[in-house]
């Protein structure tokens, strides 16, 4: 009986060694890979990066598409809109002259406060 007890324990030892084993490579193996990704995409993470430091910045709520086009070259009009929606921005087309307005998303409700204010402004001015 204790020969059957010894060799489960030895079993089980060297099972649980082998798994820990081979979780610390698979690990270090998926870090270099995910390095290896990012490196890859350098270009549009730090891209993605700048847009979120423009819209983020607190002078200006929304950043017009051809400002933040002349900020962050070298990718094509649809390339920069996709970005833009990476970083998680929102576009807004002005009524009046068509023109493209970004905004994160996360500065939405600072956004929709300052359009309900400005609504009450004009209402009161019309009366």
């Amino acid at each position: 009986m204790e020969i059957a007890i010894v060799a489960a324990l030895s079993s089980l030892l060297g099972v649980t060694v082998g798994g820990l084993i081979s979780y610390k490579l698979q690990k270090a193996r998926f870090e270099q890979e995910f390095l290896l990704k990012r490196e890859e995409n350098k270009t549009e993470n730090v891209a993605e990066d700048t847009i979120r430091y423009y819209l983020k910045d607190e002078g200006h709520l929304l950043r017009s598409f051809k400002h933040l086009s002349t900020k962050i070259a070298g990718f094509k009009e649809d390339e920069l809109r996709r970005l833009l929606v990476r970083a998680g921005a929102v576009r807004f087309v002005s009524k009046e002259d068509k023109k493209e307005w970004w905004c994160l998303v996360s500065r939405l409700p600072e956004y929709y406060a300052r359009e309900k204010e400005k609504r009450a402004k004009n209402k009161i001015q019309k009366e």
